[in-house]
């Protein structure tokens, strides 16, 4: 009977002790920062993110947003993903002063939960200013773009049960609305002012994920912030085209320098290795290779400049041609996607300026006086060691010359080098 109370006591201090590291297991929250311009690498960021969250059996992930919108196919990536996604996905238009436009319309609705922090702001998902583009389009194809846009917007938003009626207007007429209007209008779940107090807020809802139906459990959750690894910041900054357009400048200025100068072997190396990063960044963005051509026109003028004496012309021609490849770099009217013009102009003037110098230097060493060679020799003067009919002897520079003249010239007589054959000097006799 001893033994039997012993034996309970043990069992229930076991199962005690269960039951306690099962409450002391909190729910754990993902938490990444989407701020900037929507291109591939982001979308491969958050994909990545997502499976990382499911690996680690996080309760769920959550997206803090904050961009100005981006590339039509990394936002349908990132929606696909979110759809997708086997976990809960938070999007969370937040801190305050942060925005959801264009591409971030659609990442926002995707989600399994979207909410705002107060002083946000969403909308305008017009077509154009997802980065379909739109320059050079007709009306008809216009429109099917606007269509397909809305038709896509209104799908999500029926998916998550949320307003229609509004995405619609927001793809249509580009409508942005606040924090609280957007709640109101059920394009969104929640307005918090923070991570833990949405986390609060959030607490036993149901939602639907892939697989099926989930109730979300927030108390006490642990928030683990990730930060963007290393890699993937990296492409994520040269994704940038304010960034590539900058690697591009820089390439070409390295590989122009290191052709006029040869043997810097620096610029030439850190040209190449800008160029191809830039190559990189611009393959994930919407490029108009007439942009891209006109840039390496420019140079081509720069380096014809040095060749060719056109007086400043050829200068000319390769800064408007930067100026125009420029600003046509980028195919898209959406600002997100293009260089800003604080950027341009800046790169534009010191590009151009670092090629007019490296054109003045090399053209000054060009007509700089030499001091070696047979070059160096031409108007040189030396002295007749013998009478110069036909051939002669000559002294110059301690050593003694072969010499011919048109002209008789008699010994000891000053002479001034005007060709040099070989081993032979063409002279003339120096009039007193």
């Amino acid at each position: 009977m001893f033994k039997k109370i012993i034996y309970i006591f043990i069992l229930s201090i076991i199962f005690l002790s269960a039951g306690g590291v099962a409450q002391e297991k909190k729910p754990v929250f993902n938490v990444i920062k989407v701020e900037g311009v929507i291109t591939s690498p982001t979308a491969k960021y958050i994909a990545d993110s997502i499976e990382e969250a499911r690996k680690a059996d996080a309760e769920g992930i959550i997206i803090l947003l904050d961009t100005p919108g981006g590339m039509d196919t990394a936002m349908r990536d990132i929606a696909k993903s979110i759809l997708n996604a086997p976990v809960p996905v938070i999007v969370f238009v937040y801190p305050s002063g942060a925005r959801a436009a264009s591409a971030g319309v659609i990442i926002a609705q995707a989600a399994h939960i979207a909410a705002m922090a107060p002083g946000t702001n969403i909308g305008a998902a017009h077509p154009v200013a997802i980065g379909i583009g739109g320059g050079g389009m007709d009306k008809t194809m216009s429109q099917k773009v606007e269509n397909d846009a809305a038709a896509y917007a209104r799908s999500i938003a029926k998916t998550r049960g949320r307003s229609e009626e509004w995405v619609e207007k927001a793809v249509r007429k580009s409508e942005s609305i606040t924090a609280e209007e957007a709640l109101k209008l059920n394009v969104i779940d929640f307005v918090a002012p923070d991570v833990a107090k949405l986390l609060g807020a959030i607490d036993k809802k149901e939602i639907n994920l892939a697989g099926g139906k989930k109730k979300m459990s927030t108390k006490n959750a642990v928030i683990n912030s990730k930060e963007m690894g290393t890699r993937q910041g990296i492409l994520a900054t040269i994704s940038d085209p304010n960034i590539s357009y900058i690697l591009l400048l820089i390439g070409l200025a390295g590989l122009y320098f290191e052709l006029s100068t040869p043997g810097a072997i620096l610029p030439g190396v850190i040209g190449g290795i800008s160029l191809l990063l830039a190559f990189f960044g611009l393959s994930t963005l919407p490029v108009n290779y007439t942009g891209i051509l006109l840039i390496i026109f420019g140079v081509i003028l720069f380096i014809a400049e040095i060749k060719v004496m056109s007086h400043g012309m050829l200068t000319v021609g390769g800064v408007v041609s930067l100026v125009f490849g420029s600003l046509l770099l980028f195919d898209t009217p959406e600002p997100a996607l293009r260089v800003s013009l604080q950027v341009l102009i800046p790169a534009v003037v010191l590009v151009s300026g670092f090629f007019i110098v490296v054109i003045w230097m090399a053209i000054k060493a060009q007509m700089r006086k030499h001091y070696s060679g047979a070059e160096s020799m031409v108007e040189g003067q030396g002295e007749a060691t013998t009478d110069i009919t036909s051939e002669g002897k000559v002294f110059f520079q301690g050593e003694y010359w072969s010499a011919a003249s048109s002209v008789p010239i008699p010994k000891g007589a000053k002479v001034r080098i005007i060709k040099v054959e070989g081993l032979k000097l063409t002279v003339e006799e120096i009039k007193k």
